[in-house]
Protein backbone atom coordinates (compact mmCIF):
# COMPACT_ATOMS: atom_id res chain seq x y z
CA UNK A 1 0.00 0.00 0.00
CA UNK A 2 1.31 3.68 0.03
CA UNK A 3 3.47 4.81 2.42
CA UNK A 4 6.92 5.86 2.85
CA UNK A 5 9.53 3.56 2.81
CA UNK A 6 11.42 2.41 5.89
CA UNK A 7 15.05 3.32 6.26
CA UNK A 8 16.71 0.63 8.19
CA UNK A 9 20.22 2.18 8.19
CA UNK A 10 23.32 0.88 5.68
CA UNK A 11 22.89 -2.92 5.45
CA UNK A 12 26.46 -5.00 6.55
CA UNK A 13 26.30 -2.90 9.67
CA UNK A 14 26.33 -4.58 13.04
CA UNK A 15 25.00 -3.42 15.86
CA UNK A 16 27.73 -2.68 18.23
CA UNK A 17 25.66 -3.00 21.48
CA UNK A 18 27.91 -0.62 23.39
CA UNK A 19 30.67 1.80 22.45
CA UNK A 20 28.82 5.26 21.50
CA UNK A 21 25.58 3.75 21.43
CA UNK A 22 25.21 4.33 25.37
CA UNK A 23 25.37 8.26 24.10
CA UNK A 24 22.57 7.49 22.06
CA UNK A 25 21.04 5.51 24.46
CA UNK A 26 21.27 8.76 26.86
CA UNK A 27 20.11 10.81 24.14
CA UNK A 28 16.95 8.66 24.08
CA UNK A 29 16.61 8.55 27.59
CA UNK A 30 16.34 12.61 27.54
CA UNK A 31 14.11 12.29 24.88
CA UNK A 32 11.46 10.30 26.10
CA UNK A 33 11.44 11.98 28.87
CA UNK A 34 10.17 14.92 27.34
CA UNK A 35 7.85 13.71 24.87
CA UNK A 36 5.98 11.35 27.50
CA UNK A 37 6.22 13.62 30.62
CA UNK A 38 5.45 16.85 29.05
CA UNK A 39 1.88 17.08 28.09
CA UNK A 40 1.18 15.62 31.53
CA UNK A 41 3.60 18.43 33.23
CA UNK A 42 2.16 21.44 31.44
CA UNK A 43 -1.34 20.36 33.78
CA UNK A 44 0.36 21.99 36.71
CA UNK A 45 -0.32 25.46 35.07
CA UNK A 46 -3.66 24.52 33.94
CA UNK A 47 -5.84 26.81 37.02
CA UNK A 48 -3.77 29.66 35.90
CA UNK A 49 -4.80 29.29 32.49
CA UNK A 50 -8.23 29.32 33.55
CA UNK A 51 -8.24 32.31 35.62
CA UNK A 52 -6.05 34.62 32.65
CA UNK A 53 -8.34 33.80 29.97
CA UNK A 54 -11.37 33.22 31.15
CA UNK A 55 -12.45 29.52 30.32
CA UNK A 56 -12.71 26.18 31.77
CA UNK A 57 -11.90 22.60 32.24
CA UNK A 58 -11.82 21.37 29.39
CA UNK A 59 -10.54 24.05 27.23
CA UNK A 60 -7.02 24.07 29.01
CA UNK A 61 -7.42 20.06 28.61
CA UNK A 62 -6.77 20.74 24.66
CA UNK A 63 -3.27 21.77 25.24
CA UNK A 64 -2.38 18.00 26.57
CA UNK A 65 -4.70 16.47 24.16
CA UNK A 66 -3.10 18.62 21.14
CA UNK A 67 0.16 17.64 22.59
CA UNK A 68 -0.51 13.72 23.09
CA UNK A 69 -2.29 13.73 19.40
CA UNK A 70 0.74 15.40 18.07
CA UNK A 71 2.74 12.93 19.16
CA UNK A 72 1.06 9.99 18.59
CA UNK A 73 -0.53 11.26 15.08
CA UNK A 74 2.69 12.58 13.04
CA UNK A 75 4.27 8.82 12.82
CA UNK A 76 4.40 8.72 8.93
CA UNK A 77 5.24 11.95 8.70
CA UNK A 78 8.06 11.46 11.01
CA UNK A 79 8.93 7.99 8.67
CA UNK A 80 9.24 10.32 5.62
CA UNK A 81 11.50 12.82 6.94
CA UNK A 82 13.92 10.45 8.93
CA UNK A 83 13.96 8.47 5.34
CA UNK A 84 14.71 11.94 3.66
CA UNK A 85 17.28 13.50 5.63
CA UNK A 86 18.40 11.28 8.41
CA UNK A 87 17.65 11.18 11.92
CA UNK A 88 19.78 13.81 13.45
CA UNK A 89 18.64 16.48 10.96
CA UNK A 90 15.37 15.83 11.66
CA UNK A 91 15.99 15.78 15.90
CA UNK A 92 17.51 19.15 15.26
CA UNK A 93 14.65 20.70 13.67
CA UNK A 94 12.25 18.95 16.16
CA UNK A 95 14.38 20.38 19.07
CA UNK A 96 14.12 23.79 17.57
CA UNK A 97 10.19 23.50 16.75
CA UNK A 98 9.33 22.24 20.20
CA UNK A 99 11.26 25.19 21.88
CA UNK A 100 9.81 27.71 19.71
CA UNK A 101 6.61 26.63 20.62
CA UNK A 102 7.48 27.22 24.09
CA UNK A 103 8.48 30.55 23.63
CA UNK A 104 6.08 31.73 21.54
CA UNK A 105 2.84 30.53 23.89
CA UNK A 106 4.52 32.70 26.67
CA UNK A 107 3.21 35.61 24.69
CA UNK A 108 0.00 34.26 23.51
CA UNK A 109 -3.43 36.39 24.42
CA UNK A 110 -6.08 33.62 23.71
CA UNK A 111 -6.27 30.23 24.45
CA UNK A 112 -6.58 29.82 20.91
CA UNK A 113 -3.10 31.13 20.33
CA UNK A 114 -1.87 28.36 22.99
CA UNK A 115 -3.45 25.41 21.16
CA UNK A 116 -1.58 26.79 18.06
CA UNK A 117 2.10 27.15 19.56
CA UNK A 118 2.31 24.79 22.89
CA UNK A 119 0.23 22.36 21.26
CA UNK A 120 0.59 21.64 17.85
CA UNK A 121 4.19 23.46 17.34
CA UNK A 122 5.55 22.31 20.49
CA UNK A 123 3.70 18.96 20.04
CA UNK A 124 5.18 18.44 16.33
CA UNK A 125 8.75 19.38 17.80
CA UNK A 126 8.84 16.43 20.06
CA UNK A 127 7.59 14.08 17.59
CA UNK A 128 10.06 14.79 15.39
CA UNK A 129 12.33 13.85 18.71
CA UNK A 130 10.84 10.82 19.49
CA UNK A 131 10.31 8.34 16.50
CA UNK A 132 13.86 9.07 15.38
CA UNK A 133 15.56 8.79 18.78
CA UNK A 134 13.93 4.97 18.67
CA UNK A 135 14.69 4.23 14.93
CA UNK A 136 19.00 5.33 16.02
CA UNK A 137 18.37 3.18 19.21
CA UNK A 138 17.34 0.26 17.34
CA UNK A 139 20.09 1.08 14.63
CA UNK A 140 22.69 0.76 18.02
CA UNK A 141 21.41 -2.02 20.36
CA UNK A 142 20.89 -5.78 19.37
CA UNK A 143 21.37 -8.11 21.64
CA UNK A 144 21.07 -5.58 24.69
CA UNK A 145 17.82 -3.88 23.00
CA UNK A 146 15.35 -4.84 25.92
CA UNK A 147 17.27 -3.54 27.91
CA UNK A 148 18.23 -0.30 26.29
CA UNK A 149 14.44 0.37 25.56
CA UNK A 150 13.66 -0.17 29.06
CA UNK A 151 16.58 2.15 30.20
CA UNK A 152 15.08 4.74 27.41
CA UNK A 153 11.44 4.54 28.45
CA UNK A 154 12.21 5.11 31.97
CA UNK A 155 13.15 8.63 30.75
CA UNK A 156 9.36 9.59 31.07
CA UNK A 157 8.65 8.76 34.77
CA UNK A 158 12.05 10.05 35.44
CA UNK A 159 11.28 13.16 33.86
CA UNK A 160 7.58 13.58 35.08
CA UNK A 161 8.90 13.94 38.82
CA UNK A 162 11.26 16.48 37.50
CA UNK A 163 9.31 18.63 35.89
CA UNK A 164 6.32 18.75 37.53
CA UNK A 165 7.40 20.54 40.52
CA UNK A 166 9.67 22.54 38.80
CA UNK A 167 6.59 23.49 36.75
CA UNK A 168 4.79 24.45 39.64
CA UNK A 169 8.06 26.93 41.11
CA UNK A 170 8.23 28.31 37.92
CA UNK A 171 4.69 29.28 38.22
CA UNK A 172 5.08 30.63 41.85
CA UNK A 173 7.98 32.72 40.60
CA UNK A 174 7.61 33.80 37.47
CA UNK A 175 4.06 33.36 36.72
CA UNK A 176 2.74 30.80 33.46
CA UNK A 177 4.60 32.87 30.78
CA UNK A 178 7.77 33.06 32.55
CA UNK A 179 7.38 29.25 33.23
CA UNK A 180 6.69 28.91 29.53
CA UNK A 181 9.53 30.81 28.70
CA UNK A 182 11.73 28.75 30.96
CA UNK A 183 10.46 25.24 29.58
CA UNK A 184 10.73 26.23 26.10
CA UNK A 185 14.74 26.97 27.19
CA UNK A 186 14.96 23.49 28.61
CA UNK A 187 13.59 21.61 25.21
CA UNK A 188 16.69 23.13 23.38
CA UNK A 189 18.30 20.11 25.26
CA UNK A 190 16.66 17.99 22.66
CA UNK A 191 19.17 19.70 19.83
CA UNK A 192 22.12 18.60 22.55
CA UNK A 193 20.33 15.16 21.96
CA UNK A 194 20.25 15.44 18.52
CA UNK A 195 23.66 15.69 18.08
CA UNK A 196 24.56 12.71 19.63
CA UNK A 197 22.54 10.53 17.15
CA UNK A 198 26.03 9.83 15.06
CA UNK A 199 24.86 7.33 12.21
CA UNK A 200 26.42 4.43 11.42
CA UNK A 201 28.71 3.49 8.85
CA UNK A 202 29.11 1.02 6.43
CA UNK A 203 31.95 -1.07 5.93
CA UNK A 204 33.82 0.09 2.75
CA UNK A 205 34.84 -2.29 0.10
CA UNK A 206 33.11 -6.33 -0.36
CA UNK A 207 32.72 -6.04 3.51
CA UNK A 208 29.68 -4.22 2.64
CA UNK A 209 26.33 -6.45 2.37
CA UNK A 210 23.37 -5.76 -0.51
CA UNK A 211 21.27 -2.73 -0.11
CA UNK A 212 18.52 -3.99 2.54
CA UNK A 213 14.78 -3.97 -0.62
CA UNK A 214 12.69 -1.01 0.56
CA UNK A 215 9.94 -1.69 2.11
CA UNK A 216 6.10 0.30 2.76
CA UNK A 217 5.85 2.07 6.33
CA UNK A 218 1.62 1.64 5.90
CA UNK A 219 0.59 -1.78 4.77
CA UNK A 220 -3.11 -1.74 5.30
CA UNK A 221 -3.16 -5.19 4.68
CA UNK A 222 -2.68 -5.70 8.36
CA UNK A 223 -6.16 -4.56 9.17
CA UNK A 224 -6.84 -8.24 7.71
CA UNK A 225 -4.96 -9.56 10.87
CA UNK A 226 -8.21 -10.17 13.26
CA UNK A 227 -5.72 -9.98 16.06
CA UNK A 228 -4.11 -6.44 15.35
CA UNK A 229 -7.89 -5.23 15.04
CA UNK A 230 -9.04 -6.41 18.21
CA UNK A 231 -5.96 -5.02 19.99
CA UNK A 232 -6.55 -1.66 18.20
CA UNK A 233 -9.93 -1.48 18.92
CA UNK A 234 -8.99 -2.41 22.89
CA UNK A 235 -5.64 0.22 22.57
CA UNK A 236 -8.29 2.80 21.31
CA UNK A 237 -11.22 2.58 24.03
CA UNK A 238 -7.81 2.18 26.43
CA UNK A 239 -6.35 5.56 25.53
CA UNK A 240 -9.97 7.15 26.10
CA UNK A 241 -9.03 6.79 29.86
CA UNK A 242 -5.70 6.10 30.42
CA UNK A 243 -4.20 9.75 30.52
CA UNK A 244 -6.98 11.71 32.27
CA UNK A 245 -6.12 10.91 35.71
CA UNK A 246 -2.55 12.42 35.26
CA UNK A 247 -3.92 15.66 33.67
CA UNK A 248 -6.84 16.19 36.96
CA UNK A 249 -5.72 15.17 39.60
CA UNK A 250 -3.60 18.14 40.25
CA UNK A 251 -6.06 20.33 39.90
CA UNK A 252 -8.54 17.54 42.10
CA UNK A 253 -5.91 18.11 45.25
CA UNK A 254 -6.32 21.74 44.80
CA UNK A 255 -10.35 21.80 44.85
CA UNK A 256 -10.04 20.14 47.90
CA UNK A 257 -7.54 22.88 49.42
CA UNK A 258 -4.42 21.11 48.86
CA UNK A 259 -1.01 23.91 48.30
CA UNK A 260 -0.39 24.41 45.01
CA UNK A 261 3.52 22.87 45.88
CA UNK A 262 1.70 19.28 47.65
CA UNK A 263 -0.59 19.03 45.03
CA UNK A 264 2.08 19.06 41.80
CA UNK A 265 4.33 16.53 44.36
CA UNK A 266 1.16 14.04 43.02
CA UNK A 267 2.95 14.05 39.50
CA UNK A 268 5.82 13.14 41.31
CA UNK A 269 5.23 10.29 43.22
CA UNK A 270 3.13 8.78 40.59
CA UNK A 271 6.36 9.09 38.22
CA UNK A 272 8.58 7.66 41.21
CA UNK A 273 6.40 4.42 41.49
CA UNK A 274 6.31 4.58 37.35
CA UNK A 275 10.31 4.27 37.70
CA UNK A 276 10.55 1.11 39.22
CA UNK A 277 7.23 -0.44 37.53
CA UNK A 278 8.27 -0.38 33.97
CA UNK A 279 11.04 -2.73 34.29
CA UNK A 280 9.89 -4.59 37.09
CA UNK A 281 6.82 -5.07 34.15
CA UNK A 282 9.25 -5.75 31.50
CA UNK A 283 11.06 -7.99 33.62
CA UNK A 284 8.40 -10.12 34.65
CA UNK A 285 6.86 -10.36 30.95
CA UNK A 286 10.36 -11.81 29.77
CA UNK A 287 10.05 -14.71 31.65
CA UNK A 288 9.93 -17.57 29.85
CA UNK A 289 6.58 -18.87 31.64
CA UNK A 290 4.72 -15.67 31.73
CA UNK A 291 6.06 -14.31 27.97
CA UNK A 292 3.71 -16.05 25.86
CA UNK A 293 0.68 -14.97 27.87
CA UNK A 294 1.38 -11.12 27.75
CA UNK A 295 -1.73 -9.82 26.12
CA UNK A 296 -3.84 -11.48 28.92
CA UNK A 297 -0.92 -9.94 31.52
CA UNK A 298 -1.68 -6.34 29.16
CA UNK A 299 -4.96 -7.09 29.71
CA UNK A 300 -4.64 -7.64 33.60
CA UNK A 301 -2.25 -4.27 33.82
CA UNK A 302 -5.66 -2.85 31.93
CA UNK A 303 -7.79 -3.74 34.49
CA UNK A 304 -5.61 -2.73 37.29
CA UNK A 305 -5.78 0.86 35.90
CA UNK A 306 -9.44 1.67 35.81
CA UNK A 307 -10.01 -0.50 39.50
CA UNK A 308 -7.12 2.08 40.48
CA UNK A 309 -9.58 5.02 38.89
CA UNK A 310 -12.72 3.81 40.31
CA UNK A 311 -11.43 3.12 43.64
CA UNK A 312 -9.60 6.86 43.10
CA UNK A 313 -12.79 8.44 42.92
CA UNK A 314 -13.73 8.16 46.37
CA UNK A 315 -10.51 9.92 47.55
CA UNK A 316 -11.41 12.32 49.67
CA UNK A 317 -8.30 14.46 51.21
CA UNK A 318 -4.82 14.42 50.24
CA UNK A 319 -3.43 11.03 51.80
CA UNK A 320 -6.13 9.45 49.53
CA UNK A 321 -4.81 10.81 46.17
CA UNK A 322 -1.45 9.98 47.69
CA UNK A 323 -2.13 6.58 48.06
CA UNK A 324 -4.13 6.57 44.53
CA UNK A 325 -0.95 8.08 42.55
CA UNK A 326 0.51 5.19 44.20
CA UNK A 327 -1.28 2.36 42.52
CA UNK A 328 -1.85 4.28 39.63
CA UNK A 329 1.83 4.38 38.96
CA UNK A 330 1.99 0.84 39.30
CA UNK A 331 -1.09 0.02 36.78
CA UNK A 332 0.34 2.82 34.45
CA UNK A 333 3.89 1.53 34.01
CA UNK A 334 2.75 -1.67 33.35
CA UNK A 335 0.55 -0.69 30.77
CA UNK A 336 3.67 1.59 29.26
CA UNK A 337 5.67 -1.49 29.40
CA UNK A 338 3.91 -4.16 28.29
CA UNK A 339 1.81 -2.21 24.98
CA UNK A 340 4.27 -2.71 22.19
CA UNK A 341 5.86 -5.92 23.41
CA UNK A 342 1.64 -7.74 22.75
CA UNK A 343 1.63 -5.91 19.60
CA UNK A 344 4.81 -6.93 18.28
CA UNK A 345 3.45 -10.38 19.65
CA UNK A 346 -0.04 -10.24 17.86
CA UNK A 347 1.29 -8.97 14.28
CA UNK A 348 4.68 -10.34 13.74
CA UNK A 349 8.01 -8.67 13.12
CA UNK A 350 7.84 -7.95 9.53
CA UNK A 351 4.15 -6.00 9.88
CA UNK A 352 5.02 -4.53 12.91
CA UNK A 353 6.19 -0.58 11.41
CA UNK A 354 3.08 -1.00 9.60
CA UNK A 355 0.81 -2.07 12.07
CA UNK A 356 2.49 0.56 14.91
CA UNK A 357 1.90 3.74 12.32
CA UNK A 358 -1.69 2.77 11.76
CA UNK A 359 -2.64 2.25 15.60
CA UNK A 360 -0.87 5.63 16.66
CA UNK A 361 -2.91 7.64 14.39
CA UNK A 362 -5.70 5.70 15.65
CA UNK A 363 -4.90 6.70 19.40
CA UNK A 364 -4.34 9.96 18.15
CA UNK A 365 -8.56 10.28 18.01
CA UNK A 366 -8.70 8.76 21.19
CA UNK A 367 -6.17 11.48 22.54
CA UNK A 368 -7.98 13.98 21.46
CA UNK A 369 -11.26 12.87 22.37
CA UNK A 370 -10.35 11.75 26.27
CA UNK A 371 -9.35 14.61 28.18
CA UNK A 372 -11.75 17.27 26.85
CA UNK A 373 -14.53 14.83 27.40
CA UNK A 374 -13.83 14.63 30.52
CA UNK A 375 -13.36 18.08 30.91
CA UNK A 376 -16.68 18.81 29.83
CA UNK A 377 -18.23 15.92 32.18
CA UNK A 378 -16.13 18.01 35.31
CA UNK A 379 -17.64 21.75 33.81
CA UNK A 380 -21.06 20.09 33.63
CA UNK A 381 -20.95 18.55 36.67
CA UNK A 382 -17.89 20.13 39.10
CA UNK A 383 -17.45 16.68 40.36
CA UNK A 384 -14.06 15.25 40.29
CA UNK A 385 -15.30 11.65 40.81
CA UNK A 386 -17.02 11.34 37.84
CA UNK A 387 -13.73 12.19 35.58
CA UNK A 388 -12.28 9.12 37.62
CA UNK A 389 -15.58 6.71 37.36
CA UNK A 390 -15.62 7.24 33.63
CA UNK A 391 -12.08 6.97 32.72
CA UNK A 392 -11.79 3.66 35.36
CA UNK A 393 -14.94 2.22 33.14
CA UNK A 394 -12.95 3.13 29.86
CA UNK A 395 -9.87 0.94 31.07
CA UNK A 396 -11.92 -1.83 32.43
CA UNK A 397 -13.56 -2.12 28.93
CA UNK A 398 -10.60 -2.28 27.30
CA UNK A 399 -9.20 -4.92 29.44
CA UNK A 400 -12.52 -7.21 28.89
CA UNK A 401 -12.32 -6.45 24.99
CA UNK A 402 -8.77 -7.48 25.01
CA UNK A 403 -9.24 -10.79 26.86
CA UNK A 404 -12.08 -11.70 25.12
CA UNK A 405 -10.86 -11.13 22.06
CA UNK A 406 -7.42 -13.05 22.77
CA UNK A 407 -9.14 -16.27 24.04
CA UNK A 408 -11.95 -16.78 21.57
CA UNK A 409 -10.50 -14.69 18.02
CA UNK A 410 -6.47 -15.12 18.72
CA UNK A 411 -6.25 -18.95 18.66
CA UNK A 412 -2.70 -20.93 19.67
CA UNK A 413 -1.46 -22.47 17.09
CA UNK A 414 -1.34 -26.05 17.35
CA UNK A 415 1.50 -27.24 19.71
CA UNK A 416 2.67 -29.87 17.11
CA UNK A 417 3.33 -27.31 14.71
CA UNK A 418 4.82 -24.96 16.70
CA UNK A 419 7.18 -27.12 17.90
CA UNK A 420 7.95 -28.68 14.56
CA UNK A 421 9.29 -25.22 12.91
CA UNK A 422 10.28 -23.08 15.68
CA UNK A 423 12.14 -24.74 18.87
CA UNK A 424 13.56 -22.30 21.70
CA UNK A 425 16.59 -20.99 21.85
CA UNK A 426 19.99 -22.19 23.63
CA UNK A 427 19.20 -20.64 26.95
CA UNK A 428 15.84 -22.36 27.06
CA UNK A 429 14.15 -18.81 26.69
CA UNK A 430 10.87 -18.11 25.10
CA UNK A 431 11.76 -15.74 21.62
CA UNK A 432 9.44 -13.81 20.11
CA UNK A 433 8.87 -16.01 17.07
CA UNK A 434 7.19 -18.38 19.94
CA UNK A 435 5.29 -15.89 21.18
CA UNK A 436 3.58 -14.73 17.83
CA UNK A 437 3.07 -18.22 17.12
CA UNK A 438 1.03 -18.60 20.34
CA UNK A 439 -0.85 -15.46 20.13
CA UNK A 440 -1.46 -15.84 16.27
CA UNK A 441 -4.30 -18.08 14.71
CA UNK A 442 -1.65 -18.75 11.32
CA UNK A 443 1.97 -17.80 11.29
CA UNK A 444 3.65 -15.36 9.56
CA UNK A 445 4.99 -16.84 6.20
CA UNK A 446 7.97 -14.17 6.21
CA UNK A 447 11.24 -16.18 6.62
CA UNK A 448 13.46 -14.89 8.06
CA UNK A 449 12.58 -12.39 11.75
CA UNK A 450 13.85 -8.71 10.26
CA UNK A 451 14.50 -6.14 12.60
CA UNK A 452 13.34 -2.64 12.34
CA UNK A 453 13.59 0.40 13.40
CA UNK A 454 10.10 0.71 14.78
CA UNK A 455 10.44 -2.47 16.83
CA UNK A 456 12.41 -0.51 19.11
CA UNK A 457 9.51 1.07 20.60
Amino acid sequence: MGGAVVDEGPAGVKAPDGGWGWAVLLGSFVIAGFSYAFPKAVSVFFKELMHEFGIGYSDTAWISSILLAMLYGTGPLCSMCVNRFGCRPVMLVGGLLASLGMVAASFCRSILQLYLTAGVLTGLGLALNFQPSLVMLNRYFSKRRPLANGLAAAGSPVFLCALSPLGQLLQDRYGWRGGFLVLGGLLLNCCVCAALMRPLEAPAGPAAGPRRPARRLLDLSVFRDRGFVLYTVAASVMVLGLFVPPVFVVSYAKDLGTADARAAFLLTVLGLIDVFARPAAGLLAGLPKVRPYSAYLLSFAMFFNGFTDLTGSTASDYGGLVVFCIFFGISYGMVGALQFEVLMAIVGTQKFSSAIGLLLLLEAIAVLIGPPSAGKLLDATKVYQYVFILAGTELLAASLVLALGNFFCIRRRPAAATEGEHKPGADGGVGSREVEHFLKAEPEKNGEVAHTPETSV
